[in-house]
Order: C-alpha cells, then sequence, then structure tokens
C-alpha cells in the first residue's frame, strides 16, 4: 500500500506520453512546429489543389467549435482549437477512452485497489491526461505564435510600405513566416482570395487563438478599415506594442521564476517526502494512522498545502 501513490504517479506519466506517441505516430510529420516550411505551403508544393487546401485547413481549425457545449468537453474543445490539434473530437474521445483503459489495466497489474476504485481512478487520469496533454500543445503553440507576431506584423508594414495592399501582405507573411503563424495566415490569404472579408477572417481567428496582441491586430484593422488612416503607420506602432509586451511578459517571467517554483516546492516536497519515508520504512506511520485525528489532521494539510499553492499563483500572477 505504500507503493501505490507512486504507481499511480508512474500510471499517469506513462498514459500522457502514450497520447504523444498515439499523435506522432498518425500526425508526427504533418503538424511539426519546427519546420522551416510551413504545413501549408508544403501541402501545395506536394501538387494539392489550393482550394482544397483552404478547406482542408478551415475544416481542421473550426473542427471543435461545436463539440464547446459539451460540459465535459467544452475544455478540452477549447485546449484542441488553441492547440490545432489534427484529431476529430470523436477521435479524441476515443483517445480518452482507450488510455483510460491502458490505467485501468496498468492498475489492475500493479495495484491491489478495488474494482470501482480503479474504474474511478482511470477516468480521471483518461480526462486528465487528455487535458494536461492539450494544455501543453496549447501553450507551447500560443507562446510560439505570440512570439512570431511582432515579425510579421513587421512584414506586413513593409510590404504596405512598398505600396502592396494588406491582402498581398497577408500572403507574404503566409510565404514567408514557419508555423504556426505562417499557415494561419495563408488560411487568411486563401480566404481573402476566394472572397471572404478579412477583417472578418481576423476576428475569427482572433476569437479562436485568444490572444490579446491579436486581437489588438484585428481591431486595429477593422477601425481602418472603417475609418481610414495610414495602416502602415497603425501597424508599425502596434508592432512596437507587441514586441514591447512580449520582452516583458518574459522579465516578468523571470522574476517571478523564482517564486513559482519556491511555491511549488513547498507543495510537494512534503508529499515526496511522505512517500519516500512509507517506501524506506513502511510501518513508520502505523503508529498513529489508528488514531481518531489522523485523517482530520492529514485533510488539514492538504487544505493548507493547496492554498499555499492558490495564494502563490495569485502572487506571481502579474497583469501585463
Amino acid at each position: 500500500m505504500s507503493l501505490q501513490p507512486l504507481i499511480y504517479a508512474l500510471i499517469f506519466v506513462g498514459v500522457f506520453f502514450m497520447i504523444e506517441g498515439i499523435y506522432l505516430a498518425f500526425f508526427g510529420k504533418s503538424v511539426r512546429l519546427e519546420s522551416k516550411v510551413n504545413r501549408r505551403l508544403q501541402m501545395l508544393q506536394n501538387g494539392e489543389n489550393p482550394e482544397e487546401v483552404m478547406e482542408n485547413l478551415r475544416k481542421e481549425r473550426e473542427q471543435h467549435r461545436d463539440a464547446k457545449s459539451l460540459p465535459l468537453i467544452a475544455p478540452l474543445s477549447e485546449k484542441a482549437a488553441q492547440a490545432n490539434i489534427a484529431f476529430t473530437p470523436l477521435a479524441l474521445i476515443g483517445v480518452m477512452v482507450f488510455v483510460g483503459i491502458m490505467a485501468f489495466v496498468g492498475l489492475t497489474l500493479f495495484t491491489g485497489t478495488g474494482i470501482q476504485l480503479r474504474i474511478g481512478i482511470s477516468v480521471v487520469m483518461g480526462y486528465g491526461a487528455v487535458y494536461t496533454w492539450l494544455r501543453n500543445k496549447a501553450k507551447k503553440r500560443l507562446d510560439l505564435f505570440q512570439e512570431q507576431l511582432p515579425d510579421a506584423v513587421e512584414l506586413i508594414v513593409r510590404s504596405l510600405k512598398v505600396g502592396h495592399p494588406f491582402s498581398s501582405a497577408i500572403a507574404a507573411v503566409a510565404s514567408e513566416m514557419p508555423d504556426p503563424l505562417g499557415t494561419e495566415f495563408g488560411v487568411l490569404a486563401d480566404e481573402s482570395t476566394y472572397g471572404m472579408d478579412i477583417t472578418e477572417s481576423l476576428d475569427k481567428m482572433a476569437e479562436r487563438i485568444d490572444l490579446q496582441d491579436l486581437r489588438f491586430l484585428a481591431v486595429a484593422v477593422k477601425i481602418q478599415a472603417q475609418a481610414g488612416g495610414n495602416l502602415a503607420e497603425i501597424l508599425a506602432g502596434l508592432a512596437k506594442v507587441i514586441r514591447s509586451r512580449f520582452k516583458l511578459f518574459r522579465r516578468v517571467d523571470a522574476i517571478t521564476a523564482e517564486a513559482k517554483w519556491s511555491g511549488w516546492f513547498l507543495s510537494i516536497f512534503p508529499i515526496l517526502a511522505l512517500v519516500m519515508i512509507n517506501v524506506s520504512q513502511p510501518g513508520y506511520y502505523d503508529g498513529v494512522m489508528s488514531t481518531p485525528v489522523f485523517v482530520p489532521a492529514a485533510i488539514v494539510v492538504g487544505i493548507f498545502l493547496l492554498v499555499n499553492v492558490i495564494f502563490m499563483k495569485i502572487m506571481v500572477d502579474i497583469k501585463v
């Protein structure tokens, strides 16, 4: 029994990496973000029809929108849309069920818990592993998108200053920038080519990706389209603001890193110490576990640890 918390953690880590393995096995080459040539251009270079490429990319990026109305699936769909996961909502549920079954098998083989508890833990592990994986994917993609955005806006400014229309400037970004920004702006360029209002496309992209800097870009373009003005000058100022905000975010992260790690260490260390004591001396707590105050004391300690995490997060959550 003393090893069970450690076994639970190892099983969760195992099913988490199992999700990554499944995703890479099916979509690894086509969805990697480190490629210098963005995914849309690769599809076009392979000889695919431009209209079919646009429709496939639009379908892929919009496929999780309908699932946001479902209570339990909504958090997964929101993160899947931000991460632009190639899994369909049904496939995502299938992966969640599969890793839940694998977690149940692991719990059956390596623990002695009852079947009802195993089923409950398996469900939590399946859902939690998929959500954690989607959250990590979304964060990685959004961070990269935010890092690329100032360069993209500056490229638009240079294109506008030499006399290109805004749609051509968007197309230049789509051909010059790698993923994730390159493919997203490529869809904007294609939609504009086939007659869709580019301000509407920008609004939809800003709503789906949920980045404040991208909303600034969408609002700036919409105001200029309605009221007129020098768009190149407006976007040049916006590029400076975005780059300054990005630098400030990095500085805030650096300043608060010590406090964040201290908070997590202070919360996790008692649990790790408890596990290590149980592993090294399994009977160490036998004398106090039978006392009536053990369970209330454990609950109080758990609450204090949770409060510590919450307050440390509040203290380092600096709004910029």
